[in-house]
């Protein structure tokens, strides 16, 4: 009698006499129908590292906390224009008002990785302790007339912005995220930035424009003040309840790195179940697998135990040999990661300027002599659209490999693009345009964005993770500081320059992906 093939990974060893199609379906499904056969209850996803999830409490926390930094970048964009005027400033001042934070957010951060201790409770407290004063020092501006105190307080508030990397991080951490739940995670991030980008600026227009008449409490420092009571108070919660990443101590044996079209993965013994099954006992067992299409991880430790096999599969290996293709892969998220950012950043600021009232507006029928107030709901009505969209893409990342979320957002957004641009060209803007436009950009590189660091994650080494967090943040952070200041100058620029340096800079990431899509390859959820 032939001796059953040990394959490995945990779920061939579980139905070794049935090897598995590439039309099989997707894991999580089969485990479903494994729950009507006799004993199959006891298998399900849980038991795989790959679907893995932190603490339900713990991970609310930290998508909660990454959505309010949102609207806390945003909920000051309706009225700081007004608030800096009133204090004797300019317009200039209030885009500086509104840019600084991202800057200070980026010079924090590298000091701040070397206190975190590889946890996120630290940086939990340093952000809601700087969104607590910055919010507070923004808001005593107006009663001490002091026109840089609203500045200070942008600055303090900007220390906050370093949690969205961690928030990045723990959605993709190898210690309590699965390979198959990044992906959605990222999802469910998105969607935290786009309620920020618009319920941020409808909640301080429509503050403004209430007033509250009195020198503490007005329409210009209701939303600093409203926002600082919610932080003080999401502050005691989220140190209460909040449960840090376990520290990983398993000692990792130095391996040999594999060859550039190969893949090491450890294998693991079998469940007591599959008694008729010999596996070895030996940490240094491995089989290799061709990978192709997909960016390879040069080594994985291997467990030395069967108990902690499904913590191993993500420990720390000492050496690791980038590919080219890799590199490109990291390039190519990088500059998505940036694109996305500056799109969305220049689009926020360049709406209140060109919806503002102009004496000579040559691109539609007439101006469109927006307030403030109006711009603001613009922006917002633009995001609230997309949410549904966003939302069902939570669903869908467990389905579709990143690579066609990062194609069908890129061309979504460039649709919006053209359709602006066209309209400009045949100068027929107007309300309903602009906002299609608007509405397809928000959408299409906001879905885009769900990928750029969980695709790393899965096709890079665990140890990574830190790395490819930070360039992908000072990735969003340079296009959000650039696209807000190319925005603002969309109108003395001319439009159709606006829009087509925004086009050039997509072709550049569509000619990057094409390029590399095999190597973009990665496993879905």
């Amino acid at each position: 009698m032939a001796q059953a093939e040990v394959l490995p990974t945990a779920f061939d060893l579980a139905f070794p006499e049935r090897k598995r199609s590439k039309w099989s379906l997707p894991s999580s499904m089969r485990w479903r129908r494994a729950g009507n056969r006799p004993g199959g209850a006891a298998a399900s996803t849980e038991d795989d590292p790959e679907f893995k999830l932190p603490k339900l409490t713990s991970l609310v926390i930290v998508l909660v906390t990454s959505g309010m930094l949102q609207i806390s970048f945003f909920i000051i964009v309706s009225s700081s224009n007004a608030y800096a005027q009133h204090l004797g400033g300019t317009s200039t001042f209030s885009g500086l008002v509104i840019g600084i934070p991202t800057v200070f957010s980026g010079v924090a951060l590298l000091p701040l990785l070397r206190l975190d201790q590889g946890g996120y409770r630290i940086p939990m407290h340093f952000a809601c302790a700087s969104a607590l004063l910055g919010h507070i020092l923004y808001a005593l501006a107006y009663p001490a007339n002091f026109l840089y105190l609203i500045l200070i307080g942008r600055i303090v508030s900007g220390f906050a912005l370093t949690y969205w990397m961690y928030s990045k991080r723990y959605c993709s951490d190898h210690r309590i995220v699965g390979l198959r739940r990044r992906t959605t995670l990222a999802g469910y991030l998105v969607l935290g930035q786009g309620i920020g980008f618009s319920l941020g600026p409808f909640i301080g227009g429509l503050l403004y424009k209430i007033g509250f008449g009195n020198t503490v409490f007005n329409g210009f420092t209701s939303p600093a003040w409203i926002m600082a009571a919610i932080w003080a108070v999401w502050w005691v919660f989220a140190a209460t309840h909040f449960e840090d990443v376990p520290r990983a101590t398993t000692n990792l044996a130095p391996v040999e790195t594999a060859p550039v079209d190969e893949m090491v993965l450890p294998t693991i013994s079998a469940p007591q179940n599959a008694s008729a099954l010999q596996v070895p006992e030996s940490s240094k067992s491995r089989e290799t697998i061709k990978a192709e299409g997909e960016a390879q991880v040069a080594e994985v430790a291997t467990p030395t135990n069967a108990q902690s096999s499904a913590e191993s599969l993500d420990r720390t290996p000492r050496r690791t040999r980038m590919t080219t293709a890799q590199f490109g892969v990291i390039a190519t998220m990088c500059w998505f990661a940036m694109t996305c950012f500056f799109i969305l950043g220049a689009f926020e600021s360049n709406i209140p300027v060109f919806t503002a009232p102009i004496a000579d507006f040559i691109y539609g029928p007439h101006a469109f002599n927006f307030s403030p107030y109006a711009a603001g709901n613009l922006i917002a009505l633009g995001g609230v659209c997309t949410f549904p969209f966003l939302l069902a893409n939570v669903f869908f990342a467990r389905r579709l490999q990143d690579r066609f979320t990062l194609l069908a957002g890129t061309a979504t957004g460039m649709a919006g693009l053209l359709v602006l641009l066209g309209t400009l060209a045949a100068r027929e803007v107007t309300r309903v345009a602009l906002f299609f436009a608007w509405f397809l950009v928000a959408l299409g590189f906001n879905l885009a964005s769900t990928v750029t660091l969980s695709l790393l994650s899965k096709q890079l080494p665990a140890h990574w993770n830190t790395r490819i967090s930070v360039a992908i943040q000072y990735s969003n952070y340079t296009g959000r500081v650039t696209g807000a200041v190319w925005g603002g100058a969309g109108v003395a620029v001319g439009m159709e320059t606006y829009v087509g340096l925004e086009i050039a800079i997509v072709g550049i990431g569509i000619a990057m992906f094409s390029v590399l899509w095999r190597q973009l390859k990665a496993k879905t959820g």
